[in-house]
């Protein structure tokens, strides 16, 4: 990943951007040599996002535990489960 100032990234603001948008780079933005923020594509933003929604792998493991000792689960959880939104 590219680092760059954020004096830097004010002057060549639309080089940034176009970096991110069109180059598909991520450039990470520094104040003092520290890291504080980043400029991503789009497409990570998403695939961030659904990751957040996915549920979390203790969640389906207690969740595939629970119903291997009842013998049963709800077609709801099994579909949340079985095909996360990410690979919908």
């Amino acid at each position: 990943m590219t680092q760059i100032s954020t004096v830097e990234a004010r002057d060549q603001f639309s080089t940034v951007i176009n970096r991110a948008a069109f180059g598909k780079e991520r450039v990470v933005l520094t104040r003092r040599g520290k890291e504080i923020a980043a400029v991503v594509p789009m497409e990570d933003v998403r695939i961030l996002e659904e990751l957040k929604d996915h549920p979390d792998l203790a969640d389906t493991r207690s969740a595939l535990a629970e119903a291997k000792k009842k013998r049963t689960v709800p077609r709801k959880k099994l579909k949340t489960y079985v095909y996360p939104p990410l690979f919908r």
